[in-house]
């Protein structure tokens, strides 16, 4: 396997494949990756999500907004509006904002508006009725995985492990093995594991938690961070669906989530507590 390290998104990704991937095969996934930044980053004032942010109104997405509002619905649906897109003015007021303040502003947060009152589509034209801050944070980094995973597929190439730090997507000849990490300790791992066409995504507020209980997932029903769940880590076949789960974990039962996707799970609770689904692939530590 031959690797390609780089940034995107804020974060750290690396492309194992079989042969060497050709620069032009690179240039398209980082036009990719862009195309995807400059239309829904919630941290770029140019970005598309950023004029919804600003005016009511409608704006014509890319194809891609059809996949990810239906699984948006699907994930709101699945936890009662617990996991929505529209957190964006909740996470500001903690202070995850476009200027990184990391400082939560006095008071409650704004009430979060239900999803369907603040949003529609019609083909790809999004129809705001009045300004709102969207964030697909949720589930955006695992469905990009899925989209470069897609451009490597395509060009013929056999092998290929695309890792956007913890959102997975493989397909390889082996089964593909990935250490699960202690949220309370990065140089731990409490399991393995071990992936066979999947895809994998975690989620911890272990590494953007800027003061004592603020993280930046959020219960839309109350606007305040969770608390019940320490880590979580979700085995699908689309990582934009075990991405999104990974969070929804965090504000309803396993399975709650179980009666709408098809997924295998672990989760440490707020005691420490490591559980998981009965056909988890892989093992777990005690």
């Amino acid at each position: 396997m031959t690797t390609w390290r780089f940034d995107a998104i804020g974060v750290p990704w690396v492309i194992d494949t079989s042969v060497t991937l050709p620069e032009t095969l690179r240039q398209a996934i980082s036009t990719r990756i862009d195309e995807f930044d400059r239309t829904y980053s919630r941290f770029r004032g140019d970005s598309l999500v950023a004029q919804v942010s600003s005016e009511a109104g409608e704006y014509l997405f890319p194809p891609d907004i059809v996949d990810l509002f239906s699984l948006y619905e699907s994930l709101y649906t699945a936890t009662g509006g617990a996991l929505s897109p529209v957190v964006g003015n909740a996470l500001e007021h903690w202070g995850y904002d476009a200027q990184y303040r990391l400082e939560p502003a006095a008071g409650r947060p704004p009430s979060i508006p239900r999803f369907s009152d603040v949003l529609s589509l019609e083909g790809n034209t999004l129809l705001a009725p009045r300004p709102v801050s969207i964030d697909i944070g949720a589930a955006g980094k695992g469905y990009l995985v899925d989209e470069v995973f897609r451009i490597v597929r395509e060009a013929g190439i056999e092998d290929v492990v695309v890792d956007a730090s913890g959102d997975i997507r493989a397909h390889t000849s082996a089964p593909e093995r990935v250490g699960m990490e202690h949220p309370g300790n990065p140089e731990r791992v409490v399991g393995v594991v071990e992936l066979s066409g999947q895809s994998l995504a975690s989620s911890s507020p272990n590494r953007r938690s800027w003061a004592p209980g603020v993280h930046h997932i959020l219960d839309a029903l109350t606007g305040l961070p969770t608390s019940t769940i320490r880590a979580s880590w979700v085995v699908a076949a689309e990582c934009a669906v075990a991405d999104g789960l990974a969070t929804a974990l965090f504000v309803v039962k396993p399975e709650v989530l179980e009666e709408y996707f098809s997924f295998q799970w672990a989760i440490i609770d707020g005691h420490g507590v490591l559980t998981h689904s009965t056909d988890f692939p892989g093992e777990v530590y005690p």
